[in-house]
Order: C-alpha cells, then sequence, then structure tokens
C-alpha cells in the first residue's frame, strides 16, 4: 500500500474526521485548465484526489462525466494526458494522495509492466479500474504491487459476504464503496442503508471505506462522512468545472471544494 495512502488515512483517524476524495477529469476542458483546476483543489482542502482519464465508452459514468469525458477527449487528453498532469500535481503536492481511475482498455494498450512503470514514475498512489473484476485483475494487481501501487476495488449495494470476500482478496489501498446501484451522479445515495452496509463490510476487511455516486452536496457530504473514512464527490465538482468560462474555472471548483471541506470536517463535531 502507498505511504503517502496509509500516511493520509492514519492522519485523517488521529483527527476523527473523514477524508474528503475529489475527483476531476484529466483534460477537461483542456488540459492545462485541468491541471489549475486540480491544483485549486488540492489547495482547497481535497484530502486525496481522483484523476478521471477519459475513454470513449465510460460504462459507469453519468451524464456529467460523460460529457467532461468527452471535452476532454476533444482537446486531445487521454491517459498520456492523465500521467502527465499527475505528475505535476506531484511536484507541488508531495503529500497529497493521487489516484488514477477510468477504464481498462487504455491500460491493457500500454501493458500492465509499462503503465506500473509510468504510474509509479508520476507519483500515483493507486489506481481504480471500474470495469476490471477481481477475477481478471491479476496481471494489473501484479504489476502495480511490485511498483508500490495499490489495487483498489469497488464494493456494490449488490454485494454479497461471499462477492465481497473475493473482492477483498487482493484489495489494497481503500475499498471504494459505490452508494447507489447506478452510475455516477444519478440519483442521491441513501445515509442509512450505506451505513449498514459499511458496518458489513468493516466486518471483513480492515482497509479504510471510502464512498461515492450521489453525493453533490455539503450536507450530504457531511451525512455520509458521519460514518465513512472518506466521501467522494464527483459530478458536481465536473459540473462546476464545464459550467462556465475556463478561465474561471478553478476559481468555482476551488469554492466548492471548499464548502464541501468545511461540512467534512464538521461532521463528527455535530
Amino acid at each position: 500500500m502507498s505511504a503517502r495512502l496509509t500516511a493520509r488515512f492514519a492522519a485523517l483517524k488521529a483527527q476523527g474526521r473523514a477524508g474528503l476524495v475529489a475527483y476531476l477529469m484529466a483534460g477537461d476542458p483542456d488540459i492545462a485548465t485541468s491541471l489549475a483546476i486540480m491544483e485549486a483543489a488540492i489547495a482547497a482542502g481535497a484530502d486525496i484526489l481522483e484523476i478521471g482519464f477519459p475513454f470513449t465508452d465510460p460504462s459507469a459514468d453519468g451524464p456529467s462525466i460523460q460529457r467532461a469525458g468527452e471535452r476532454a477527449l476533444a482537446a486531445g487528453a487521454g491517459l498520456p494526458a492523465a500521467l502527465e498532469i499527475a505528475a505535476a500535481l506531484r511536484a507541488r503536492f508531495p503529500d497529497t494522495p493521487l489516484i488514477l481511475m477510468g477504464y481498462t482498455n487504455p491500460v491493457e494498450s500500454l501493458g500492465p509492466a509499462e503503465f506500473a512503470r509510468r504510474a509509479a514514475k508520476t507519483g500515483l498512489d493507486g489506481v481504480i479500474l471500474v470495469d476490471l473484476p477481481p477475477e481478471e485483475d491479476g496481471p494489473i494487481r501484479g504489476a502495480l504491487a511490485q511498483a508500490g501501487l495499490a489495487m483498489i476495488r469497488l464494493v456494490t449495494p449488490t454485494t454479497d459476504s461471499g462477492r465481497l470476500a473475493r473482492i477483498l482478496d487482493g484489495a489494497s489501498g481503500f475499498l471504494y464503496y459505490v452508494a447507489i446501484a447506478g452510475v455516477t451522479g444519478a440519483q442521491a445515495a441513501a445515509p442509512e442503508a450505506a451505513s449498514a452496509a459499511l458496518a458489513k463490510v468493516r466486518a471483513q476487511s480492515d482497509l479504510p471505506v471510502v464512498l461515492g455516486f450521489g453525493i453533490r452536496t455539503p450536507e450530504a457530504a457531511a451525512l455520509f462522512a458521519g460514518f465513512a473514512d472518506g466521501v467522494v464527490v464527483g459530478s458536481a465538482l465536473v459540473d462546476e468545472a464545464g459550467s462556465g468560462p475556463p478561465e474561471t474555472a478553478a476559481r468555482r471548483v476551488a469554492e466548492r471544494v471548499n464548502a464541501l471541506s468545511r461540512a467534512v470536517l464538521a461532521a463528527r463535531s455535530i
């Protein structure tokens, strides 16, 4: 497991709070602006950053992230650009965990060993491939492990105890609990059901559990931060990035991240 991830979750636990995980799309609306947006998000309070890389068939993504991916692809971005952005972020933020999130095909096109080598060189801490099941991630997971990167896996509301055991076998870094049965940003998540599900996950694993899909507002983030180790906000930030002139996108996203960060920080002191 990445030393930065270990240190970040240990620090959050010591502070008695959840972490804010921000997801943003590499290359949206263009490569330079997306780097500025991500820098602003970290400076505004994101504890962990998920760097999405665009793909032509984003089956798990709702309309907001699909549109962001389309804008990024039109700007010439892809996996190589996402890795370049990660390297630039690592140079400025040496302690912030950086996670690459996307789909398997571009990674397999590079090959597991070459991908892991490049990912490690950029300073990434872990990878989430949303369409890669545990039964098929052996080569990529092995290459990432050799490079010191985490293979982060997804748990969903339909995951039963037997399936959970399979997901946990080889998972590292943290677990990403998908709070809704659907695509990103499509509907609001239910705190009661998610809390019960996380209790079952924690009964079988000591890995931190972050919760995402369906969290858009500071109020919602605070609700889930009361029991999760981290909350992920993606579609709301991607919408903010694409909602106005590119020259003010970083400021707009920073304001939204700051409000979310303050809500997460205060969640367990209410």
